[in-house]
């Protein structure tokens, strides 16, 4: 059944409309329907056929609200226009554009509906809506201009990049809306142009300027819109802002670059002023570094005129030094934006103004510790302040600066430290070979040079006692008394330890002999030492260019060996080389070479000394003292050779033997029945800086399976005054093994007794030096009392060392010393010989109680007759 039920033609009651009209209406591209008074369709053009679907003879005549217009709509009388969705006969929908209007014919009131297909234009328009809201969703810029450039079209990208509003930026050219002062119009405009003429679409980097006037870089892709016919339709531009994430990379890149590449500063700075002068046109640049005085050192500034840079080295920074002076005082940056009225310039801005120079911006570059190293400055023509651009330039190029300024200042500090003793600052060993070197090489003819060698006597002494920061501080004290000793043209050096070297150019023997003599009087007075007065000599040796010597080695060897022979000679004095010395020095060279072979090939051995028990004459134990006997040498002397070792450096792995080899030997006596209760071995405060020297001994105890008490390790009082803590921890950690810790020769060095109270020793040994005269001399006799109650009142065992009379053995017994020790017993000896030594005192030990037995059995006996007379 047909959707709308027809009339017959008679039955409509149609609008009267003149041919011509209906012909019109006929052919017109829009749906025109007509609609009379009483709401029926009087006319229906084929274009409204086409849109409804519907043909007129079903429409015509029948009520328009088949049309499901809403403007047709019972009482409807307003005009109307709107696009709608249209609902055709076939259930499709269009879009479409509506109007209507009214009109009065005849005094009738008609409605003329007029309707357009718009569904193309819609789609249309939908799909340049969502070209829209992508384009608005990017972060690069988007400009669309005409063939002439006018902007045709912009992205919310450039609102937000250069501050235009769409209005206000269509319709405008876009050179003129964007370009500024430094924008390379003609670069830009070469590229257009050549789209125009069928080129392929280009890149370029430019920088443009937006709505306040800062400069911005851009990358910018132009590309041409074309017709059919391949015409340029429009011009289309991709932007990217590039200021920071190319422009201020690229210059970082360039920068580390040239450091990578080891570029010395000045190359560098000036690469980098180079840089920032091309991506900030109408910028002079200028780098400039402040040393650690406060002065101003140029860097870099290639287009500042030389003579300008040249008068600024060496100016002090102050409150009222130009820009950078200003600047690097406070530590902020300083704007001046006119240097000719600018009463911190005026004493500078002759030369600037006179190249056109106006303006000037400087920002402090600061170290990481924060102070100010550099300044980095922006010089203008014109009266001005720094862009947001040139901000932003600058506080990558500050980075930039502070870092390849502090990589000079720390190539500078290594310099330093390769040539300068990093503790007194003088020249080191290396410097001082040039120092000599040049000296050597500006000697005239018949002149000569002095060098000589200063090592400080007993230094090892103050390191043990008092620990290596007294002594750090006492050599630079040293150094200090030794710079007032010399002339000006005079070099001081020092080659490590306590060994100090003095350049002498122009001085002959007896020049330098006066110079010597005057150092070793001049340390006569004790050098102060926090509240303490530290007595201090030095032996010095002096060898002669050209007159022992004409190179340089053989010159310090030669002043080495008269610092050895000043040594010999009793200390604090000096020596002049002379070649009998050389024979003196090879032989030292030699007992150097021959105690490194000893202890390699095991040469060294032990001999053992007992100690005696003063009450009952019992052995209380041993101790355990290198010797060695040389093929070629023969017996040379522990004196001799244990000072060699520590200066060698081999003290340290004696003293680990002499532990083995104790333990061994105890060990084996105890197999065979002889029993010693314990071993002491002397072991060097290096020894003890070593953190697994306990754990160490544990293993060596075990494996000869000796109990800890076994053992005692005998110390000097340097080895708990000297690294303090470190030693102490060691200590503690032997001593809760179980071994005996013994301080060795007590009384000579600088212990605090409230100090000794809270260590874990266990027994005391007085020096030797106090046995000799402990029966005439009272002093000797005081401190041996002084230990030995010393050590009573803190719990502690006290040996005597080097008792060899019996009148030394009572003097101590009466003092209540328990052991003694020397030769009044038996000298050291070796396992061999001590062990018939033992069995013989063990003998003897027996006969003399036998002995005592014996009398008290004649006094029982006598006392047992005399009773019985009586009776």
């Amino acid at each position: 059944m047909p959707l709308v039920q027809t009339m017959p033609a008679s039955d409509h009651l149609a609008t009267e409309i003149p041919d011509v009209l209906r012909a019109a209406l006929e052919r017109a591209d829009d749906g025109i329907v007509i609609v009379d008074e009483a709401h029926r369709i009087t006319h229906f053009n084929p274009a409204a056929e086409r849109i409804w679907k519907l043909a007129a003879a079903e429409v015509l005549g029948r009520d328009a609200a088949v049309l499901t217009l809403k403007c047709l709509s019972a009482g409807a009388t307003a005009d109307f226009r709107e696009e709608i969705s249209l609902v055709r006969h076939d259930g499709s929908r269009i879009k479409a554009q509506v109007a209507m209007s009214s009109a009065m014919v005849d005094g009738a009131a008609h409605h003329i509906v007029f309707a357009r297909d718009v569904s193309l234009d819609a789609e249309r328009r939908a799909r340049i809506a969502l070209l829209h809201a992508v384009s608005d969703q990017t972060n690069r810029v988007v400009i669309i201009t005409d063939v002439e450039q006018n902007i045709v079209y912009v992205n919310s990208a450039f609102t937000a990049l250069f501050g235009y509003t769409s209005e206000e930026a269509e319709g405008r050219r876009a050179g003129e809306l964007i370009a500024g002062r430094h924008t390379e119009r003609k670069a830009i405009a070469k590229l257009v142009k050549r789209l125009m003429h069928g080129g392929q679409r280009d890149e370029a980097e430019v920088l443009v300027y937006d709505k306040d006037g800062e400069e911005i870089w851009v990358s910018a892709r132009i590309d041409a819109f074309r017709d059919k016919k391949g015409r340029v339709k429009h011009i289309f531009a991709l932007l990217e802002d590039i200021t920071e994430s190319r422009q201020l990379r690229s210059l970082q890149q360039l920068i580390m670059a040239a450091l990578a590449d080891e570029a010395p500063i000045t190359e560098i700075a000036d690469r980098l002023c180079r840089r920032v002068e091309q991506i900030a046109p109408g910028v002079v640049c200028s780098l400039l570094h402040v040393d650690a005085a406060g002065l101003l050192h140029p860097l870099g500034g290639p287009s500042l005129p030389e003579d300008y840079s040249r008068s600024l080295d060496g100016i002090a920074i102050g409150p009222e030094v130009g820009t950078c002076g200003t600047g690097a005082f406070y530590g902020i940056p300083v704007l001046v934006a006119d240097i000719d009225a600018d009463p911190r310039w005026q004493p500078y801005k002759a030369r600037p103004l006179e190249v056109g120079l106006r303006a000037c911006w400087s920002t402090p570059i600061k170290a990481k510790d924060g102070r100010v190293i550099g300044t980095f400055g922006f010089y203008y023509r014109e009266p001005r302040a720094p862009s947001r651009w040139h901000r932003q330039i600058v506080d990558a190029c500050v980075n930039l600066g502070a870092f390849a300024i502090e990589r000079k200042e720390a190539r500078a500090e290594i310099a330093r430290l390769a040539y300068h003793d990093m503790l007194t600052g003088l020249p080191n060993r290396a410097q001082l070979r040039h120092l000599i070197t040049t000296a050597i090489n500006a000697c005239p003819t018949g002149g000569h040079v002095a060098l000589a060698f200063l090592d400080v006597d007993h230094f090892k002494d103050v390191n043990d006692t008092l620990g290596h920061a007294a002594g750090d501080e006492l050599l630079i004290l040293l150094a200090q008394r030794l710079r007032e000793q010399i002339g000006p043209d005079d070099m001081l050096g020092r080659l490590g330890g306590d060994e100090f070297v003095i350049l002498l150019p122009q001085r002959n023997a007896e020049a330098a002999e006066r110079i010597a003599a005057g150092i070793t009087e001049a340390l006569s007075a004790p050098l102060r030492l926090g509240s303490k007065l530290m007595p201090m000599s030095a032996s010095i040796g002096i060898s002669l260019y050209p007159d022992h010597a004409t190179d340089i080695d053989t010159l310090m060897q030669q002043a080495d060996a008269a610092m050895y022979m000043a040594k010999q000679a009793g200390r604090s004095t000096h020596r002049l080389f002379s070649a009998e010395m050389n024979v003196l020095a090879e032989q030292r060279l030699a007992l150097i070479a021959a105690l490194r072979r000893a202890v390699a090939e095991g040469v060294l051995s032990l001999s053992y000394q007992p100690q005696i028990r003063s009450c009952d004459g019992a052995i209380h134990g041993v101790e355990a003292l290198a010797r060695w006997r040389d093929a070629v040498l023969g017996d040379v002397s522990p004196a001799k050779f244990i000072p060699l070792a520590e200066e060698c450096g081999l003290i340290e792995q004696i003293g680990m033997w002499s532990v083995r080899e104790a333990c061994r030997q105890m060990a084996s006596w105890r197999r065979a029945g002889l029993n010693i209760p314990c071993v002491s071995v002397n072991l060097s405060p290096i020894n003890f800086r070593n953190v697994t020297l306990a754990a160490r001994l544990k293993d060596i105890l075990a494996e000869h399976d000796l109990p800890p008490d076994a053992l005692m390790l005998e110390i000097t009082e340097g080895a708990f005054m000297q690294d303090g803590a470190a030693a102490l921890e060691t200590m503690n950690a032997i001593r809760e093994l179980g071994v005996g810790l013994s301080v060795d020769d007590f009384g000579t060095g600088y212990s605090s007794l409230s100090r000794l109270a809270h260590l874990p020793i266990r027994e005391l040994k007085i020096d030797r030096s106090f046995m000799r005269d402990i029966e005439q001399d009272a002093g000797a006799l005081a401190i041996a009392t002084a230990v030995v109650r010393v050590g009573q009142g803190l719990g502690m065992s006290v040996v005597a060392e080097g008792v060899e009379t019996e009148g030394q053995r009572k003097t101590l017994a009466e003092l209540g010393c328990n052991i003694v020790q020397g030769f009044l017993y038996a000298p050291p000896l070796p396992p061999v010989a001590f062990e018939r030594w033992l069995i013989e005192h063990c003998a003897e030990q027996a006969r003399a109680m036998l002995g005592r037995l014996d009398l008290v059995a004649d006094k029982v006996a006598v006392k047992v007759g005399v009773a019985a007379f009586e009776r």
